[in-house]
């Protein structure tokens, strides 16, 4: 067996079973769970349309670079969602499809780290577990950069030392954060892209919550944006994230893919070759169908925006909570021992919620996620009203 696996702790979800597990919640309320970060609305008619109207394609061998439409379809979305001048993205070497930015996020990593005692994978901290468990199977060791209420819940990149950035193989980003739902500006984005080229790594920016936002004016800017600010026409030593799963409420269809540096794309390639992931031809094809609009992300936002006025009007007068940049997550203070208060909660209320310490690592005796939780609002609006109402019948229960 790999060794590695050895060095893989639990997912949160496991542990949070574990944490629950012999609690017996209070049978007078019905279930609500803000823990996994599921979407629930609705997926597009349109898309499911496509899908079935393109399942005699079940009978094709589908291929790992994906059909020219698909890859057209995601090229002519950057560049409209991020800013890129057009025909800076070629279709067939700045593109590849991805069942899902999970399955490709580890792939990658498997690509890029060249294993040896002194590679790195950094990422935030709090972070998605994949980014850990990638490392380690790669061959790296992960190092935490960890996310604090007082630099906006980014880490502070000025404070990575010179040894750390020489060992640094890959940098993974997450903006709008999970869980902490921050944004990493545009200015810092470019800082970024100048330490990859001084110390010769790779920037993985997963954006797969980049069209969860507030403001329908003001996108939220991505590595893609920064390249075309800098006028790095060849994306070198970037690489973004994105799927289908949260922008079109399609988890399901495990549809996403991963964009840049033409170079890098071309091992991803070669890796995946070997890897026997293609997408299945009819969900390309449906796929297209999502990229090509925006009428129903736009519904979508509309929907989240709904829910966050709602809850943080229930929620701000007894607890110390914020509305993130982007993303469905809350990411409150609930000023002591965060385990403890998801399982008394979930006794008492019914109301499930995830430490934010498992979704964290201690490093120097500090657990970044201490102290907080993480709430996804993707249950239907009445039901995250519902819960935002037993939490602060919670909170002020126990206040009192």
């Amino acid at each position: 067996m790999n060794n590695a696996l050895s060095q893989l702790q639990p997912y949160p979800f496991e542990k949070l079973r574990a944490l629950l597990g012999s609690v017996t919640p209070n049978p007078d309320k019905r279930p609500i769970a803000l823990s996994i970060g599921e979407p629930k609305h609705r997926s597009p008619s349109f898309v499911a349309e496509a899908l079935a109207s393109n399942l005699e394609k079940m009978a094709v061998y589908p291929t790992t670079l994906g059909i020219p439409e698909l890859r057209e379809a995601i090229a002519a979305w950057c560049e409209r969602r991020f800013d890129v001048p057009k025909g800076w993205i070629d279709p067939a070497r700045n593109v590849l499809p991805v069942n899902g930015t999970r399955e490709a996020l580890f792939a990658f990593t498997q690509t890029v780290v060249n294993r040896g005692d002194d590679a790195l994978v950094v990422s935030p901290n709090p972070f998605y577990q994949i980014y850990e468990g990638a490392a380690f199977l790669a061959g790296a060791k992960p190092h935490y950069l960890p996310c604090l209420d007082e630099n906006g819940f980014n880490p502070d990149f000025d404070a990575v030392s010179a040894d750390i950035w020489k060992r640094c193989q890959i940098l993974f980003l997450c903006s709008p954060g999970n869980p902490t739902g921050a944004l990493i500006p545009v200015e810092t984005l470019k800082k970024l892209i100048a330490l990859a080229d001084e110390h010769d790594f790779v920037i993985a920016a997963d954006e797969c919550y980049s069209e969860l936002y507030f403001d329908e004016q003001t996108p939220p800017p991505g590595l893609l944006s920064a390249c075309a600010e800098l006028g790095r026409k060849d994306f070198k030593r970037c690489v973004v994230f994105h799927s289908l799963s949260k922008r079109s409420n399609l988890p399901g269809l495990r549809s996403g893919f991963v964009a840049g540096d033409a170079d890098v794309l071309k091992g991803f390639l070669l890796y995946r070759t070997y890897h026997g992931c293609a997408m299945p031809v009819q969900t390309q094809l449906a796929s297209v169908a999502a990229w090509n609009d925006e009428v129903h992300v736009r519904a979508n936002r509309a929907l989240y925006r709904e829910k966050f006025d709602a809850v943080l009007e229930i929620l701000k007068p007894v607890m110390d909570v914020q509305r993130p940049d982007g993303s469905f997550y809350l990411w409150p203070n609930v000023k002591g021992d965060d385990a403890a208060f998801c399982r008394n909660l979930f006794a008492e209320e019914h109301v499930t919620v995830v430490p934010g310490s498992y979704l964290s690592r201690e490093v120097d005796g500090v657990n970044p996620g201490a102290g907080r939780v993480r709430m996804a609002l993707v249950a239907p609006l009445t039901e995250c009203v519902e819960a935002a109402e037993r939490i602060r019948e919670f909170i002020t229960h126990h206040s009192s």
